[in-house]
């Protein structure tokens, strides 16, 4: 079991993502889940509708909390630059990935942007690491590169929640922990294979959740939402 921080407000630890191919889409989830989500993860998928920026600016206007969710993976200088290009947009949280110097070159232009390395994928499992020629343990890896995370300057990981309580034992509050993969008891777990539920995610360590398909494909968004800001407020409350 991972150390629980209390100092994040329960309600901004949810963080929903806004997995949908358009700015319109994304908008109208947005709409539909009202004050039950303060905080949204902006991906892959929109960054190449055309509106991206548009979509980010208007998040900010309303008062959002936006995490970027790029995994920004390129030359150092290159991912220097790209992260220059964010600051001041307020923009909460950006990821990356790769070695240490990719993410000291964010960590060196992040100003006021919470930079997260990713470690391990949650769709990946040991046999996947095996066919990209890693033969050690997930865990192992996903604690190596926390390590090189930290010493890099950045602010956090993204790991599974299986996994965020060997971060926070070796790393405390040195380092986030954004846990995504997150599916209800007994849930499908989709294309997702290193999952938890949310109390577990939040009693191992974890200091936000990413939430995609529940809260997306639920009859009621908000309801569903709601039911996890429940279940989160119970965690810290305890």
């Amino acid at each position: 079991m991972g150390e629980i921080s209390r100092a994040i407000p329960s309600r901004e630890r949810l963080i929903a993502a806004l997995d949908v191919p358009t700015a319109a889409a994304a908008r109208q989830l947005v709409e539909k889940l009202g004050g039950s989500v303060s905080h949204y993860k902006i991906g892959l998928e929109l960054s190449t509708s055309g509106d991206y920026d548009e979509l980010l600016d208007w998040l900010v206007k309303r008062g959002n909390r936006v995490f970027c969710d790029l995994k920004l993976y390129d030359i150092p200088e290159t991912v220097r630059r790209a992260v220059a290009n964010l600051r001041g947009r307020g923009v909460n949280f950006l990821t990356v990935h790769g070695n240490r110097a990719i993410m000291e070159a964010a960590a060196q232009e992040k100003g006021e942007i919470k930079i997260l390395a990713v470690t391990v994928l949650t769709s990946l499992d040991k046999r996947d690491l095996e066919e990209m020629g890693y033969r050690g343990e997930v865990g192992q890896l996903v604690l190596e590169r926390a390590r090189a995370a930290l010493a890099a300057g950045c602010d956090g990981v993204i790991a599974s929640g299986l996994e965020a309580s060997g971060i926070k034992a070796k790393y405390g509050e040195r380092l986030l922990v954004v846990a995504p993969g997150i599916r209800p008891a007994g849930g499908d777990a989709a294309d997702q294979k290193r999952t938890v539920d949310v109390a577990q995610a939040f009693r191992n360590g974890a200091d936000f959740i990413v939430v995609g398909r529940p809260i997306r494909d639920a009859k009621n968004l908000a309801a569903a939402a709601e039911a996890i800001q429940a279940t989160i407020a119970e965690v810290f409350s305890s």
